[in-house]
């Protein structure tokens, strides 16, 4: 059977609890139609980039999928009736990735107070803490306009 990875946003006024109920719910959807789910992962709760139907942050959860194409349309047709579910989206793959997903070794990364250090930066050169260079409109004395320095 055909690999998939699909992932979904829960409104964020749900409780973890009916997030992972509705999990379980699409999960024996799965299950029901003979595929198994390999792995789920719930990322938490995350902010998005712009709002969806009024909302600014969601519950996200991925599920590793290896059923039939028509186990897959029976929950995203689920998923659509759901109000619940903000947004989702099924990917096929070749392969299921071992381990954490991106995203949770994203989190690790950020609990381990790895900020991307980006190294050296190799041809920048040193910047240096020089002085400020003095903006157009600061000038010095000898930078005043010729009709000024006529008059005196």
């Amino acid at each position: 059977m055909p690999l998939y990875e699909h992932v979904y946003l829960a409104r964020q006024d749900l409780a973890a609890q009916q997030v992972e109920e509705l999990t379980a719910k699409l999960s024996a959807i799965i299950t029901e139609a003979g595929g198994k789910i390999a792995k789920t992962e719930y990322w938490g709760m995350k902010s998005l980039n712009y709002r969806i139907r009024k909302n600014r942050k969601a519950h996200m959860t991925l599920l590793n999928v290896d059923a039939a194409p028509a186990a897959l349309n029976e929950i995203e047709r689920q998923e659509r009736l759901n109000e619940d579910v903000l947004r989702y989206l099924t990917i096929r793959v070749e392969e299921h990735e071992e381990g954490p997903s991106a995203m949770m070794r994203k989190s690790d990364r950020d609990d381990r107070g790895d900020r991307g250090d980006r190294g050296d930066r190799g041809d920048r050169g040193d910047r240096g803490r020089g002085e400020r260079r003095p903006r157009r409109d600061e000038g010095d004395d000898d930078a005043r306009p010729a009709a000024a320095a006529v008059e005196e």
